[in-house]
């Protein structure tokens, strides 16, 4: 299989002090490199060498690779082990030593698609035009240096799979989106709070939460009302959930409900939304308690969300 180049990139070129991560290839006479390539396809390829878990060689073509567009430069390739037939996703970086300043000629590919796509169709990637022939080869240049040595590099950065994820959705179709909570004998109630019974809506058990007399903050002249999470669900660690409702009191006579809508998402350190002042209780008692002393409140969903994600380590 002839090497790849990649279409629709451009190569961005650069120093680094710094030497392959990957692999380096010491080459102690670069002229006798250039007489053996001859009898191998006009190529060196290393030995194999790992990175991301897998086994690579890279591959140098000292006069260009022809078959590529390469004529008249050092043309550099990556090959993965033809034994793995899965396909590998790695970004290649590609070094030359230039002794004279001391560094590292880089030439990163920039490629429209970010990395490259290894596989048992397509083994091999590279770049066919990494540094022109005459420029390496000329020993006033620092890439030829100690009489004949040079040395080419590697990094083979691979792009490791997808392992964190979320998948958010709404859903807009409940079952049985609503929900009432008849409480009897509202006038003759003595505690702080009072809690419904549990409900399953979306994935999560819910409950309604009254203060028949109002929180702290209502000074005894309101009714407040909230929707929270039932106490035997909870939310993992960054977890949320988005809840869109209709919260009534209503009408014993069926005409005049009042009625918030609540737009909330819940989380860990705030499991619960609603009303410190839902209702006044001198609006209630006059109109919204039947003849049995009774106050019925009822919530309807229209959306509540759900998400699926990734283990956190």
């Amino acid at each position: 299989m002839a090497p790849k180049s990649s279409a629709g990139s451009t190569v961005v070129k650069k120093w680094r002090e710094h030497p392959p991560s990957s692999y380096s290839l010491k080459i102690h006479s670069f002229s006798q490199l250039e007489k053996s390539i001859a009898f191998s396809d006009q190529k060196y390829q290393s030995r194999f060498f790992s990175s991301g878990g897998y086994n690579w060689r890279l591959i140098v073509y000292p006069k260009g690779n022809e078959k590529d567009n390469g004529s008249g430069f050092i043309s550099m390739y990556v090959e993965i082990d033809s034994n793995n037939l899965n396909e590998v996703f790695a970004e290649l970086r590609f070094y030359i030593y230039n002794k004279k300043e001391n560094k590292y000629f880089t030439t990163i590919q920039d490629s429209d698609v970010g990395v490259n796509r290894f596989n048992a169709l397509k083994t091999v990637w590279g770049l066919q035009q990494v540094l022109p022939y005459g420029t390496f080869n000329n020993p006033r240049n620092g890439y030829i240096f100690e009489g004949d040595q040079c040395e080419f590099g590697v990094d083979v950065i691979v792009v490791p799979p997808l392992t964190n994820w979320e998948i958010l959705s709404f859903n807009e179709k409940l079952h049985t989106p609503k929900f009432s909570w008849t409480v009897e004998n509202f006038s003759q109630l003595t505690e702080n709070t009072y809690t419904s019974n549990s409900f399953l809506m979306g994935e999560k058990e819910w409950v309604l939460s009254l203060y028949p007399k109002g929180n702290s903050r209502t000074g005894g002249k309101w009714l407040s009302l909230y929707l929270q999470l039932a106490d035997s669900d909870t939310l993992k660690a960054d977890e949320k959930i988005f809840t869109q409702a209709n919260l009534r009191v209503l009408d014993p006579l069926g005409s005049n409900h009042i009625e918030r809508k609540l737009n909330h998402w819940h989380k860990e350190e705030n499991l619960g939304w609603g009303w410190y002042r839902f209702l006044s209780l001198d609006e209630l008692r006059k109109s919204y308690l039947d003849k049995e002393d009774a106050l019925n409140v009822e919530i309807q969903f229209e959306v509540v969300s759900a998400t699926i994600y990734s283990p956190i380590i």
